[in-house]
């Protein structure tokens, strides 16, 4: 029976503790992780004021992704040796303060840079915490945590978009000097640096540094941890030679870059989409884009419970993508008609968002 398909297992005994370190964990680490979608994409909220040109847009929301793929691998390389409550906390305080920065930009040059920084800044955090969350939880309980803790993806868009858009509205008569568009990135860069900050004191770097897990919470974990990695295959590499020779994971890396390519394109373009299609009032223009993350939340938690309950994987994750696919067309070939391009927004947001949670149970063959 393969991975995609496998039931879960029998119960641990360890259900209490797992509840325990999910409420402990996850509420603070989805609160992180929803500030670190919105300072990735509120650039696409940002041109509704602050860009005219398309391609400067194009460009500036792109090289975004160049530091991004370039510290990647070795800011997860630094988790590994320093921790991750510091690192973590060093990555947040960095982002926020670049994003932040971008109020003070006035050349192309300086827009570039900074955005450059920032996906440098922050490459390691996404799968930093994902390796972080298998240091607490076994591999059979990956995808449920997963869908949680990224449900943090649809429910920024929910929030983000009516904020970033009341913000600019509200700010819009250049209150203490600065535009609208600039306030938006203080008020959303400002409190990700205080919750890196706060990652320094709240985050434990492993369930032995654990102060409010009991000594027999500590080794049943302990216990069950190891023997979930002895139940992976036997001579199972993880060298970086071994990773580059393996096809799979060569396609599954092409698999979630097609994901991730229509999760950014419907985030740095929905705005711009609406405003094109006749919608001038940025109060609307927020609550429109909501619409699409409010239909993704429902749907990704339909999915996972689904997933979950039919043992099933694969699926899952072609029929959502699938939708996805057919959403980004339906936007791309009607931008002059409201309804039509929403609808095809929602669909593509529904398909892309939720396929991210339902991608990550397919590799735990591999890792």
């Amino acid at each position: 029976m393969t991975q995609a398909t496998r039931p879960l297992p029998p119960p641990d005994g360890m259900g209490p503790t797992y509840h325990k370190i999910l409420w402990r964990l996850i509420p603070f680490l989805f609160v992180c992780y929803l500030f670190n979608y919105l300072d990735r994409v509120n650039v696409g909220f940002a041109k509704l004021q602050m860009l005219g040109s398309e391609t400067v847009y194009g460009l500036g929301a792109g090289i975004f992704f160049i530091g991004y793929l370039a510290c990647g691998v070795p800011s997860n390389l630094i988790l590994q040796r320093i921790g991750a409550r510091r690192w973590v906390a060093i990555m947040m305080v960095s982002w926020g303060l670049l994003s932040t920065c971008l109020l003070f930009v006035r050349t192309l040059a300086g827009f570039y840079t900074l955005r450059l920084l920032t996906g440098a800044a922050e490459a390691g955090f996404f799968p930093g915490i994902v390796l972080y969350l298998t240091r607490w939880f076994p591999g059979a309980r990956h995808g449920r945590v997963m869908t949680v803790f990224m449900s943090a993806i649809p429910i920024s868009g929910v929030l983000g978009g009516p904020l970033s858009c009341w913000i600019l509205g509200h700010f819009s008569a250049g209150q203490g000097g600065l535009a609208g568009w600039q306030w938006m990135f203080l008020l959303q860069g400002l409190p990700t640096v205080l919750l890196g900050i706060g990652v320094w004191f709240l985050l434990s770097d492993g369930v032995q540094q654990a102060s409010w897990l009991t000594p027999q919470e500590k080794q049943g974990l302990a216990r069950v941890l190891a023997e979930d990695e002895a139940g992976k295959p036997a001579g199972a590499s993880t060298s970086l030679g071994a990773v580059l020779r393996n096809p799979v994971v060569w396609l599954l890396g092409t698999v979630y870059f097609c994901i991730q390519s229509g999760v950014y394109a419907i985030n740095f373009w929905l705005p711009p989409i609406i405003q094109g299609s006749g919608v001038t009032d940025p109060i609307r223009i927020g609550l429109m884009s909501a619409i699409p993350y409010l239909a993704a939340a429902v749907f990704m938690v339909l999915m996972g419970h689904s997933a979950d309950r039919r043992g099933e994987r694969r699926w899952h994750l072609v029929i959502p993508l699938l939708m996805g696919e057919a959403g980004l067309c339906i936007a791309a070939s009607v931008t002059d008609n409201l309804g039509l391009a929403l609808f095809g927004m929602t669909l593509a947001t529904m398909g892309a968002v939720s396929g991210l949670p339902l991608f990550w149970p397919l590799t735990a063959p591999i890792v």
